[in-house]
């Protein structure tokens, strides 16, 4: 079974002023003369972690990792004005153009497979390969499913967290409850709502849930952003201008060669979504990896990430 590669450092980092408002923190790894590949983290909001490095061998990538606006090392923080998907397309092909790259593999999981996706099919002549994991589509039913009613039979014990954090009165709609709270404009109001959000999807992602990953969705800094940025992104429907968009225009990235990756059990962007995916776009490789959750750090889908990266460095 493939492993990760081992740790790396960056051997150059930048500050790209992408607005008056915003600067995005990205870093360049591994061999600057090897194949580019970006990744493209989750959340919306999540950052990039250094572990993050290692799907990638780094005598063959010249590995670009960015935090998006508002989080990780990207100021402001938890920022959500000039904080769209479009945004974030708009700043990956800044990104490109700093880096004088031509081409390059996107590699992305849950929000990540989302604006992957976005971007590929905005810019598809700079789109070498797909690495896509735990697919996110951004439809009203993914999002119902996780943060109304659906995922909440799955893991009773953590939804009491996240249901009690919103009055009864206003649980017919928790995503419009939360964001009331996560924009509110006492300090400990969005600090008790980010903390809730957050822990019930690091309560979730994993077939197995982990202690470590729980306490790090928890901590006050991460979960500002990750929640505060998520659900502005789900109220605005994605700044989609339709529920099915990326489906609708998959002939933009047919061409491409592409995998698409799976965990059979993942609650947080359940395997309908990848189905889908799948189905709309049979020309991409199709992995479900059957004793799996949503996490990128689960055994199976981390050797077959790897496995596939080693493919495209190859090709």
């Amino acid at each position: 079974m493939p492993q990760p590669y081992p740790p790396i450092e960056p051997y150059q980092t930048h500050r790209l002023r992408v607005s008056e408002l915003h600067e995005l923190y990205v870093e360049e790894s591994g061999n600057p003369e090897g194949v580019p590949v970006v990744f493209v983290h989750g959340g919306p909001g999540g950052g990039t972690e250094p572990w993050h490095r290692q799907f990638f061998n780094p005598q063959k990538y010249r590995i670009v990792l960015f935090d998006q606006r508002g989080c990780g090392k990207s100021t402001p923080h938890a920022e959500l004005r000039e904080n769209t998907t479009w945004d974030l397309v708009a700043d990956m092909e800044r990104i490109r153009e700093l880096l004088h790259i031509r081409q390059w593999v996107v590699f992305g999981g849950s929000w990540g497979s989302t604006l992957g996706l976005s971007y590929a099919q905005a810019h598809p002549q700079a789109c070498l390969a797909l690495v896509l994991r735990g697919i996110f589509l951004l439809r009203k039913a993914e999002i119902d499913w996780f943060y109304q009613q659906g995922a909440s039979w799955i893991y009773p014990d953590a939804w009491e967290a996240y249901e009690a954090a919103i009055p009864a009165d206003e649980r017919g709609d928790y995503v419009g409850a939360y964001y009331q709270r996560l924009t509110s404009k006492d300090a400990a109001t969005r600090a008790v709502a980010a903390k809730a959000w957050s822990i019930w999807e690091g309560s979730t992602s994993k077939l197995f849930p982990n202690l470590d990953m729980v306490t790090r969705f928890g901590e006050s800094q991460f979960a500002e952003a990750f929640a505060r940025i998520e659900c502005h992104y789900f109220t605005n429907k994605g700044f989609f201008e339709r529920d099915d968009q990326l489906l609708a225009n998959i002939d933009a990235v047919r061409h491409i060669p592409a995998v698409i990756i799976q965990g059979r059990y993942d609650v947080v962007c359940p395997m309908r979504s990848a189905w889908d995916l799948h189905r709309a776009w049979p020309e991409a490789a199709f992995e479900v990896v059957g004793d799996a959750g949503h996490a990128a750090s689960e055994p199976g889908i981390l050797a077959k990430l790897v496995e596939w990266t080693d493919r495209f460095a190859n090709a």
